[in-house]
């Protein structure tokens, strides 16, 4: 009798996954399947079959090591107790994917089925995310069939039980030493035959269709948040469960506002004469905020001498939270706005202004240009 090891083409030090790849590969080559009326490759398999069972037991496979067949006996093949309906897993498993549903590997099953999930893409701005909303959709999807109830047979008849399998949508068969499991032939899996298939669905039990759905958008949801509605998927098949239906948000772009989690971010010009003096200035908010009139604006204090860049943060301003009652900021950023197109009176005046002016009023300006005398000494040497 020939060593397990051998048969198999491994070594004695072998690990399990290295076990199991080198029989899957054996297998795959003389499967009776692939191999019909050669009794050499079935002889082959079989020993390949039963060196597998041995020394993929990790007790079996230390009483071979250490006895050989005699520490075996009886417990390697078809006829003995080792076990042989644990080698008829390992081939579903082995064979499953290579065979499809002829070992087993993919089952339909005959009974009810749960529908399909569907996804639906939905746009909204900001302000629908920032107060909440309630949105009208149309979505595609498998309606039971009116016409035949979800039976799939004609009005009037009903699906009756597949005689060849006797509703269990499976039908098994021997071959060579074991016995295979596939779909049957006959209803296709599903347990019942259709005589007469509904003119409606042909025989199908479902119908696509279009419908329309309310949906309501909490307040505070950012892009890229989903929304689930249980049952409100494709049709399960022979009366199975709907699936669930996923919205998947996205928020258009602002042409105000940017949006920083729960902070509003918004870029707000500043007369120079307001920026230089001091004053107030109306922001843009989003409705709902207090201090927010019904044109969606905020007055904000503009500090004297303010400049290009200055953030005035406004608290509760922002964002609703989505799981809380907190809410974010809004954040002003100031840009100072120079005036343009002056009259000639006002040229003079902003001359004589400028004349008055010095570098306590640009200090900025001042330490800047003091910086770059002395850059200018270093490179030039002068």
């Amino acid at each position: 009798m020939r060593d397990y090891y051998e048969i198999l083409g491994v070594g004695r030090d072998v690990d399990d996954a290295a076990l199991k790849s080198a029989f899957r590969k054996l297998a795959m080559v003389h499967h009776p399947d692939r191999n019909a009326g050669n009794p050499e490759s079935e002889a082959k398999f079989k020993e390949i079959n039963e060196a597998y069972s041995i020394l993929s037991d990790p007790q079996k496979r230390v009483a071979y090591d250490r006895f050989g067949h005699a520490g075996v006996n009886g417990q390697g093949g078809p006829g003995g107790g080792g076990g042989f309906s644990d080698v008829n897993d390992i081939f579903s498993e082995v064979f499953g994917e290579a065979f499809g549903d002829m070992f087993g590997g993919r089952q339909r099953r005959s009974g009810p089925a749960r529908g399909q999930d569907l996804r639906y893409d939905l746009e909204i701005n900001l302000e629908q995310a920032y107060a909440g909303s309630e949105v009208e959709i149309v979505v595609p999807a498998s309606m039971m069939c009116e016409g035949c109830e979800g039976s799939g047979a004609k009005a009037g008849t009903s699906p009756t039980v597949c005689g060849t399998c006797g509703g269990a949508g499976r039908v098994r068969a021997s071959q060579g030493f074991f016995s295979i499991e596939r779909a049957c032939p006959r209803c296709g899996g599903a347990g019942r035959v259709i005589a007469e298939p509904c003119t409606v669905c042909r025989g199908q039990g479902q119908v696509r269709k279009e419908r329309t759905l309310q949906v309501r958008i909490p307040a505070g949801v950012d892009d890229g948040a989903r929304i689930r509605l249980a049952g409100e998927g494709d049709a399960g098949a022979r009366g199975g469960p709907r699936g669930d239906l996923y919205i998947f948000l996205s928020v258009r772009p602002h042409e105000l506002f940017d949006r920083d989690g729960l902070d509003l971010l918004c870029t707000v010009p500043v007369p120079m004469t307001v920026a230089v003096l001091g004053g107030e200035i109306d922001a843009p908010c989003l409705m709902g905020g207090d201090n927010c009139d019904g044109a969606s604006r905020i007055s904000v204090k503009v500090p004297e001498g303010a400049q290009t860049g200055k953030t005035i943060r406004l608290k509760g301003k922002g964002m609703p939270s989505l799981r809380s009652r907190e809410r974010g900021d809004l954040v002003v950023e100031l840009f100072v706005e120079t005036p343009a197109k002056l009259n000639a009176q006002q040229k003079a005046l902003m001359r004589e202004f400028a004349d008055l002016c010095g570098d306590q009023q640009h200090p900025k300006s001042a330490n800047f240009l003091g910086k770059a005398k002395r850059f200018w000494e270093d490179v030039t040497g002068v």
